[in-house]
């Protein structure tokens, strides 16, 4: 799919679904207008439930690269755009004083496009070739405000200046996803740049789904003991409740055990696919024993509760 101009929602959510990514309308249609309208599109949620997946998947689907930048605290403007490769700058300096060159032409010499060192942002502007790159500017949320200041700029011109180089010039704008999982309100400045989504747990039938999109081969009533299971803890107490991610690494863990049915001794075993929390642990051993977790795995019994 990589003519954007005969892309439609229906097609969108479809070539979603070939990558075994389960969209719903209003998620395909978010997606759709980011590509048609050139503007980032922002998806919040909690932790695994497939924010940064879905730019993975663009990715696939419109035949682009995936440039991605992980943010964290204290992530700067240097560390996102680029740097000087300051090292190979001294080395250049050196053979120069050992040669007796001319100084004056190797200081312009060092700060040229060579001796630069692209950092993610940079990157997806200066992309070369006719099919735009996918950045993805993962947990946006964690980075600090001031980071999140210096964006505005770039995802509003998609252009940057270097001082020693000048200004460059996206030539294709690439299509943009930023992720949260909502730890701080992201300003309104950046979020009015931006197309938004909030992605949800997903109900019974869409989360089967997903499972049995990703494990074909699963058999017996395996992902629906599974998914059952998942909806129950997520309406419990838990100091992180899991998400996709977790379902579909247990999925896999389950299906290398060759296990094809649920039960305690199952659960108790693997569960460190699920939970990552030693209070968590605790907390579904005592559900188990308490007989509050139904293994039954119907759709029914788990979304009564």
């Amino acid at each position: 799919m990589k003519d954007s101009d005969n892309l439609s929602i229906d097609k969108i959510q479809e070539a979603l679904r070939k990558e075994k990514y389960i969209a719903d309308r209003a998620l395909a249609t978010v997606v759709y207008l980011s590509i048609a309208m050139g503007k980032p599109l922002l998806l919040e949620g909690e932790a695994g439930v497939g924010k940064t997946e879905v730019a993975k998947v663009l990715a696939e689907i419109m035949g682009s690269k995936l440039i991605r930048l992980q943010c964290y605290e204290g992530l700067d403007a240097n560390t996102a755009l680029y740097e000087w490769n300051y090292p190979k700058q001294m080395l250049r300096i050196k053979l120069e004083e050992v040669t007796a060159g001319d100084r004056t032409a190797v200081e312009t010499e060092i700060f040229s496009p060579e001796y630069l060192v692209k950092r993610p942002l940079l990157e997806a502007i200066q992309s070369e070739g006719s099919i735009a790159p996918v950045l993805l500017i993962d947990e946006i949320d964690r980075a600090d405000m001031e980071f999140e200041a210096f964006l505005l700029e770039v995802l509003s011109d998609f252009q940057i200046t270097i001082p020693e180089l000048g200004t460059i010039r996206a030539r294709v704008r690439p299509y943009v996803v930023l992720t949260s999982n909502r730890t701080r309100e992201i300003h309104d400045a950046l979020k009015r740049r931006c197309l938004y989504h909030w992605i949800d747990y997903p109900s019974f039938e869409k989360e089967h789904e997903i499972v049995s999109a990703k494990f074909p081969a699963m058999r017996g009533h395996l992902a629906d003991q599974i998914c059952a299971f998942m909806q129950q803890v997520r309406q419990m107490n838990f100091y992180k409740r899991p998400g996709v991610a977790e379902t579909l690494d247990w999925a896999s863990a389950l299906l290398a055990l060759n296990r094809d049915e649920l039960d305690e001794e199952t659960i108790r075993e693997t569960v460190g696919c699920v939970f990552k929390y030693r209070e968590d642990l605790n907390h579904v051993a005592e559900q188990l024993a308490a007989k509050k977790i139904d293994l039954d795995g119907t759709a029914k019994s788990a979304q009564s509760l």
